[in-house]
């Protein structure tokens, strides 16, 4: 009972239920019957895989053995034909990608000029604010150079 309270269950003896390596008393062992027919099974199933990787092995190296010289003959036609269309694809994503940005860039413009605050529009105000003071102030020290040279 006071091992219970302390959260030790079936006496402190831990995993093993009993004292001298006992399994349990539910567990039986098993039958050899039981046993015998495991191993069948497995060797079975393990058997029949080694046949079909091996004759998926055999079937691979004709494979190879056959297509090897119909490569070669046609290897002038296929390898720039290989290179046309990795470029072709290539040309294609890429275009498609810059024809998104541009959409995206074309719906964040219309956003802005109607007023909608897309994200990044302060940082457009700002830069905006930000040039026209130097446009003013390059205009008024323009201004005052041409005014002194008149002057003198």
């Amino acid at each position: 009972m006071a091992d219970h309270h302390r959260g030790v269950v079936g006496g402190g003896l831990g995993d093993r239920g009993g004292v001298g390596g006992d399994r349990g008393q539910g567990q039986e062992k098993q039958p050899f019957m039981m046993t015998a027919l495991k191993t069948v099974t497995a060797a079975t199933a393990g058997g029949s895989m080694l046949v079909l990787s091996g004759l998926t092995l055999a079937g691979t190296v004709i494979a190879l053995t056959v297509a090897t010289p119909v490569l070669v003959i046609f290897s002038p036609v296929l390898v720039p034909a290989a290179i046309a269309l990795a470029l072709m694809a290539a040309g294609f994503v890429t275009s498609g990608g810059l024809g998104v940005a541009a959409l995206s860039v074309f719906s964040w413009m219309y956003k802005y000029l109607t007023g909608k605050h897309p994200p990044g529009a302060d940082q457009l105000d700002h830069a905006k604010a930000r040039l026209a003071s130097k446009a003013r102030d390059i205009k008024e020290a323009a201004q005052q150079r041409i005014d002194q040279a008149q002057a003198s």
